[in-house]
């Protein structure tokens, strides 16, 4: 799945949340930076899958990534994901009161 991280579009951006093994990614680097070796204790499945998924979700910018040494760490992109859940809203439930909501917090920044 091709994307640049800039053009993330709410259907993009669903099929990629839609695995649960890059869910379980997400929730293991949610709130603190781990490498591989950690997310793959963490969410119990091999390294090269692992692997492959942090790819999908780098691509999609959802992770960030930062080298130190020999490892890569992960961390989730809160706001990016806060944005594309905001986007879905918007273009799914546009009349919903959490779409005004969304709008009016993009419109605020």
């Amino acid at each position: 799945m091709k994307m640049k991280a800039n053009s993330l579009d709410p259907v993009a951006f669903a099929k990629v949340l839609a695995d649960p093994t890059r869910q379980q990614i997400m929730e293991s680097c949610c709130c603190e930076w781990r490498n591989v070796n950690q997310i793959v204790a963490a969410v119990n499945v091999s390294q090269p899958t692992v692997s492959h998924h942090l790819a999908v979700l780098r691509e999609a910018g959802l992770v960030k990534a930062e080298e130190k040494g020999k490892n890569t760490y992960y961390l989730l992109n809160q706001e990016k994901v806060a944005f594309c859940c905001g986007q879905l809203i918007t273009t799914f439930a546009p009349e919903s009161a959490a779409a005004e909501q969304f709008v009016h917090l993009d419109q605020v920044k």
